[in-house]
């Protein structure tokens, strides 16, 4: 029988802490950017969609979906954006029976997607296939694409944004704790 390892608080608190403080985040050229005027430059394009009433989709797959569940109210809500998420049960599995799961998400994006809108893309791995296919299609339609991987520092999406946030989790618990502390405070740029 495979023994647990001890878990404390203070560790776990500790890791969360590194894992934030090590974030990194580049543009689509691979330059470094300060994690503050990334952040304000995300906030700058979510208010531009707000006022054309341009769209920002979200999209990931698993506790990622959640989160583009979650973090497209907030952001809806906080910001007067017009947001979208593809977690519908109906268009998810019919698109992954009809058209292969790699489409789930960038067949309903290539529907709507017009040029100037914003496509958020959360992954742990930064390898999820159908997330992968989704800010490929984004590019394609002139959209502007922001990633938020952990994991591996060579994961397929890291580079593949406009602007791309990638913090050195090594487990999916640290990776979702960190995105969802990164989206917090994107939704914070609109509560003062």
């Amino acid at each position: 029988m495979m023994q647990r390892k001890t878990m404390h608080w203070d560790s776990y608190r500790h890791e969360l802490l590194e894992i934030l403080a090590g974030l990194e985040a580049t543009g689509q050229d691979g330059a470094a950017l300060e994690p503050d005027a990334a952040c304000a430059a995300l906030a700058r394009r979510v208010r531009d969609c707000a006022a054309a009433k341009r769209r920002v989709y979200f999209v990931g797959n698993g506790a990622s979906a959640s989160m583009a569940s979650h973090f497209s109210t907030d952001l809806a809500k906080m910001s007067g954006a017009p947001t979208e998420v593809f977690t519908d049960a109906a268009l998810v599995t019919a698109t992954g029976n009809d058209m292969g799961y790699a489409e789930t998400f960038a067949f309903p994006l290539r529907q709507r997607m017009v040029p100037g809108e914003v496509l958020v893309a959360v992954s742990s791995s930064g390898n999820s296939p159908n997330v992968v296919k989704a800010v490929q299609a984004a590019r394609e339609l002139g959209g502007y694409s922001v990633t938020f991987t952990a994991m591996g520092q060579n994961n397929a999406m890291r580079a593949l944004g406009d602007l791309n946030f990638y913090i050195p989790a090594s487990t999916y618990g640290m990776a979702e704790s960190g995105h969802a502390a990164l989206l917090h405070f994107l939704i914070d740029h609109f509560t003062n």
